[in-house]
């Protein structure tokens, strides 16, 4: 009689114990739920327990998990999809761009002075005022004294005598000084242009400002000169401070993970540290980001997979083997339509970028190599292929070119066989489409500029992003270029041919993303077993007009089953 009791115990026990581990921490009921393995919608429910999705399903299966303690939101028909993965952008300098002189907007020149004028009301002499986001192709007006729509620096410098000034170009790829940055910087008349970069000029060679790729160093070298005499706690906690306002921004955009590309050495271990600290609320997937002899001693004391419930990886390596079209950075096949016999940049020796290539199958890691002009494609298509030729016994690559902007149309299949992920942001299409033509040409614009439908075509993943702060990191700005290839202020549609559809931009921001990190079985879907990362939007991205989509609000960001914004 007594065994019998036990048993009836134990029985009662272990059910109760069942029922209890069935009990759901938060569940989303009456919505319009999109898991992005599907193009449609077709469930109303999603159950989240410990961080992750337990159900995605009708409301009536969701009971089953509900208990007093459960948090329960009524979406109300909204539409509900996977938390959005920022494919390519810069963390830090996101932050940064939110806490100094942000340029993005500026549509003349004199609105940049403009906002100069006020930052240097706010310094003390000798404090360096810095800034980002200008672009001289879109701006509304250009001063009649430029060189390649450049303006001289001299209006810069007369509102800035006391205060040395640098402004990066949206690209982050050329950048302006005014004459108190030169002076620290030591540019004269006879400083020569380094290998990759050039100081432009005017007739006389006087340097007019403007420093374009390599030759950018000179003056942040005399920034970081500058730095480095500051106290490090001081610049510490401003980095903090950018790095949760960056967080921040993400969250109110539905972005739960960034895949930054590129930090260096100092800054990995800073993240890694804010998330074994459970202090990151973005999930970070990180590209390291040093020459091949800084890396060779160390790179694989910075390799981590998962850090933190998976809120921080290191797995990647970062290159580079041209600029930007915009500074005449992106290195072409042909020269460039409106700089006659000059086609760009190669930023970084080919040998060097190749031993990085090497240093990332060591540590079996993935290469992420910035590439824009369709000769930078080429030359980074042919280093990859060599690599792989020599490995043939490792199958799953998954190495990126990141940007992918103009390439040649016969080098497409290379990306398709070799299975290399076009690493594209939509919105640099219709931001950059005022001067790609300008720049390229008709033909080679037409063909190869931005070509995602060329690259979906042959089986291409593309992952989709904003390069912020390059761009707004809002994405649904870049899903709606995506989808619809428009400049709205220009009045532009920059050959829609090579579109994308709803599914396919969405994809390319939730699973082409995930699986371009191999993360696609953690994250990218509303999936039972991947991470409870959900956004909760005013709109349905897959139906709504097409004016609306960039117009999407987000109403809640879950990450890891927990609200973390709430509109």
């Amino acid at each position: 009689m007594f065994k019998k009791y036990i048993f009836l115990f134990f029985y009662i026990f272990l059910f109760v114990s069942c029922q209890q581990s069935m009990v759901a921490d938060l569940i989303i009921v009456n919505g319009q739920v999109y898991t992005a393995e599907r193009s449609e919608v077709r469930a109303e429910s999603v159950v989240c327990k410990d961080g992750k999705i337990i159900l995605v399903g009708s409301n009536k299966q969701a009971e089953e998990f509900k208990a007093k303690s459960t948090k329960i939101i009524d979406a109300k028909q909204a539409f509900v999809m996977p938390g959005l993965i920022e494919g390519h952008g810069h963390y830090a300098a996101l932050g940064y761009s939110l806490i100094e002189l942000n340029l993005i907007k500026s549509r003349s020149w004199e609105e940049i002075l403009e906002q100069v004028a006020v930052a240097k009301n706010r310094v003390k002499p000798g404090e360096w005022i810095i800034g980002r986001g200008w672009h001289q192709e879109k701006w509304d007006s250009i001063p009649t004294k430029n060189i390649l729509n450049y303006p001289f620096h001299e209006s810069l410098s007369a509102i800035s005598q006391e205060n040395p000034v640098v402004l990066y170009h949206a690209s982050g790829h050329s950048l302006y000084a005014n004459q108190k940055a030169m002076e620290a910087a030591g540019i004269t008349k006879e400083t020569q242009n380094p290998v990759g970069g050039e100081i432009v000029r005017d007739p006389q060679g006087n340097a007019i400002g403007v420093f374009e790729e390599r030759a950018m160093s000179f003056i942040t070298d005399a920034h970081d000169q500058y730095t480095k005499n500051l106290n490090q706690e001081t610049l510490d906690s401003i980095w903090f401070v950018a790095i949760k306002k960056a967080e921040s921004l993400c969250l109110s955009n539905g972005i739960t993970s960034f895949q930054d590309a590129g930090s260096k050495f100092p800054e990995l271990k800073k993240y890694e540290k804010l998330a074994e600290e459970q202090k990151l609320n973005v999930r970070l997937w990180v590209m390291a980001r040093h020459s091949y002899e800084e890396m060779t001693p160390q790179i694989s004391s910075y390799k981590k997979l998962g850090i933190g419930n998976h809120f921080y990886t290191c797995n990647a390596i970062k290159s580079e083997v041209d600029g930007a079209l915009g500074a005449f950075g992106a290195w072409l096949l042909k020269p460039y339509n409106d700089k006659p016999g000059f086609s760009g940049q190669n930023t970084t020796d080919i040998y060097e970028v190749k031993k990085i290539a090497d240093l990332a199958i060591q540590h079996n890691m993935q290469f992420c190599v910035h590439a824009i002009g369709d000769r930078a494609n080429r030359v980074v298509l042919d280093i990859y292929e060599g690599v792989m030729d020599q490995n043939p016994n490792k199958k799953d690559w998954r190495w990126r070119i990141e940007h992918a902007q103009h390439v040649d149309t016969t080098d497409i299949p290379r990306f398709a066989k070799r299975g290399i992920i076009a690493s594209m942001q939509g919105i640099h299409c219709t931001s950059d489409a005022p001067f790609v033509v300008k720049r390229l040409g008709p033909e080679r614009a037409k063909t190869g500029a931005y070509a995602w439908r060329s690259f979906l075509d042959k089986g291409v993943i593309i992952a989709n992003g904003t390069d912020a702060p390059v761009e707004d990191v809002n994405p649904f700005q870049s899903i709606y270029a995506s989808v619809t290839r428009k400049n709205d202020e220009k009045n532009i549609v920059f050959f829609p041919e090579q579109k994308m559809t709803r599914h396919e931009a969405l994809y390319s921001y939730t699973l082409g993303n995930a699986f371009a990190a191999f993360e696609e079985d953690i994250k990218g879907s509303l999936t039972p077993g991947k991470m409870a990362d959900i956004i909760i939007l005013d709109q349905n991205i897959l139906t709504c007009p097409d004016e609306q989509i960039k117009k999407t609000n987000v109403l809640t960001t879950i990450v890891n089953g927990q609200i973390k914004y709430q509109k």
